[in-house]
């Protein structure tokens, strides 16, 4: 892997066919000093965007393109900083760019998404024959595969040459018990070589299983800098083997990471994941 800096602040949404990520943002929920952790997949003519959190707009713009140059979207799950520029890419697309965006989506996901967090603002926009507008409407829905193989719900979908399986995770409420009692939340694997955790309370048996899978060569990890809560700490994560904090990168955190370089170093992790460059593998 190398880390590549963007050139002449300009985002490009395909390359020569190599597999590159590039966070728009590495911060936690509340970050004033990051963009949230929302992650771009770009693999030669095609590009998939991992949530489209509140600042996710006003970064792409920032970097020199906009939502309505996304064509494909994955959403892990319904928190503001992952789904709060959605409407606004729904919009864009029917009304702008005048073509369907893709959403890789589950039909459970689905109906939380649509019924629970985007109908209100999007569906009475039109009416058709006494009808309001559905998902359908806005998203050209691609339904990913269950893979039965796995210990835990795991699906899989292609964005033209992206492999990406969703692994469900253990986020909210902090009380839950494993993943299948939370609400709706997922991982992405990424052509079986890359996980992105996306929002998870500390799961050891998460990372131990696809890890032992997978053989991953980087790990992109959610991180708050404190224990409790709905999301895995540094002191939870420094439980994993050295094999595995070597390999993995911190995302997802507050504003005073800087405070914590140090000991992040000593633990063994990578190191924290930095926003604005490509990770080329």
């Amino acid at each position: 892997m190398n880390i590549q800096e963007l050139e002449n602040n300009k985002l490009q949404l395909t390359n020569k066919g190599n597999l590159s990520l590039f966070f728009i943002g590495v911060g936690s929920a509340f970050s004033k000093k990051h963009n949230q952790t929302n992650l771009l997949i770009i693999k030669g003519e095609d590009h998939l965007l991992i949530d489209c959190g509140t600042k996710c707009r006003q970064a792409l713009y920032d970097y020199g393109t906009s939502l309505a140059n996304i064509k494909n979207y994955l959403i892990t799950h319904s928190h503001a900083d992952h789904i709060g520029s959605l409407e606004e890419a729904a919009l864009m697309g029917r009304y702008v760019a005048k073509k369907k965006p893709r959403i890789v989506i589950t039909e459970a996901y689905e109906h939380i998404l649509w019924d629970m967090s985007l109908r209100g603002g999007s569906a009475f926009g039109e009416e058709t024959m006494g009808q309001m507008l559905t998902f359908e409407a806005f998203f050209e829905i691609v339904r990913p595969k269950y893979l039965t193989l796995y210990p835990r719900e795991t699906f899989e979908a292609y964005i033209g040459g992206i492999n990406i399986k969703m692994v469900r995770t253990m986020h909210i409420p902090d009380k839950s018990l494993s993943e299948a009692d939370s609400f709706w939340s997922c991982g992405v694997i990424i052509d079986d070589r890359i996980l992105f955790t996306g929002d998870t309370r500390f799961d050891f048996d998460l990372i131990d299983y696809y890890d032992k899978e997978f053989n991953f060569e980087a790990i992109f990890h959610d991180c708050q800098l404190y224990t409790g809560g709905v999301h895995s700490s540094i002191e939870e994560l420094n439980t994993f083997p050295k094999e595995i904090k070597k390999k993995m990168y911190l995302v997802h955190y507050g504003d005073n990471w800087e405070d914590f370089i140090e000991k992040a170093k000593s633990y063994g992790f990578a190191g924290f994941g930095r926003q604005g460059v490509y990770y080329n593998f």
